[in-house]
């Protein structure tokens, strides 16, 4: 084989000429293995659990709501003022068509 600059187009051409046959198959058993190995890793990427400390940094990490006692001693003292109220949504609950 004689590898001069002037015959590497002429080499190039007949090796085209005899892939080109098997283009299409090729192509098909590419994305094939494409399709395989994404398919497959989405598999493994799906099935993977977080370590136990990622999960509790992510707990320690969200803030807890806090509410202030004289919040709570507010609403306590509003819901046991409205008696009338709260017997009228008893009533609603239970006849919601009485007038």
């Amino acid at each position: 084989m004689n590898l001069d600059l002037k015959t590497i187009p002429a080499q190039l051409a007949s090796l085209l000429e005899k892939t080109k046959k098997y283009a299409v198959f090729s192509f098909i058993i590419i994305t094939l293995g494409l399709v395989g190995y994404l398919v497959a890793r989405v598999n493994q990427l799906s099935r993977l659990e977080p370590s136990e400390d990622a999960a509790l940094e992510k707990i320690e990490a969200v803030p807890r709501p806090r509410v202030d006692q004289d919040v709570v001693n507010r609403i306590v003292e509003l819901r046991d003022q409205n008696v009338q109220v709260e017997t009228l949504f008893k009533d609603a609950r239970n006849n919601p068509f009485k007038e």
